[in-house]
């Protein structure tokens, strides 16, 4: 089962202050910890709101809004996705990512077999996958 751990945003992720080189060794070593036990497909951090938008869709039509955004708790800082057997062993990696204060959420990543074989895109992405590999998680 893939997971995915997303990092919640906060007050230090939004003011686009670069980690400090403890912070980084202990997130690297926390990724060797992933790495090693073969769970970790992709994990990465993200740059401030402020260097984002937004894309709202309403009644057919889209606005863009720019960032940073006010609502800190709406967002995220970055991501891990995992190959693991259980929930509860995303959330036991959950538990280890190495940060003193803040939120993170586990989700489940839906997989090509969650949806109607017969449909056409979902055979486009299970051929798709059978040629190049299960890395694509879309």
């Amino acid at each position: 089962m893939k997971y995915m751990l997303i990092l919640k945003a906060d007050a230090a992720t939004e003011s686009g202050a670069m980690p400090t080189d403890e912070d980084l060794n202990a997130m690297g070593h926390f990724n060797d910890e992933l790495i090693a036990s073969g769970a970790l497909l992709a994990g990465e951090g993200l740059h401030s709101s402020s260097e984002g938008a937004r894309v709202d869709f309403a009644a057919g039509a889209q606005s863009v809004t720019d960032g940073p955004f006010a609502e800190t708790k709406e967002l995220i800082a970055g991501f891990w996705i995992l190959q693991v057997a259980s929930r509860d062993e995303a959330i036991s990696w959950a538990k280890r990512v190495p940060v003193t204060d803040g939120r993170i959420e586990v989700r489940r990543v839906y997989d090509v077999a969650d949806f109607n074989q017969d449909n056409e895109y979902v055979q486009k992405e299970t051929e798709w996958r059978e040629q190049h590999g299960e890395s694509r998680t879309a």
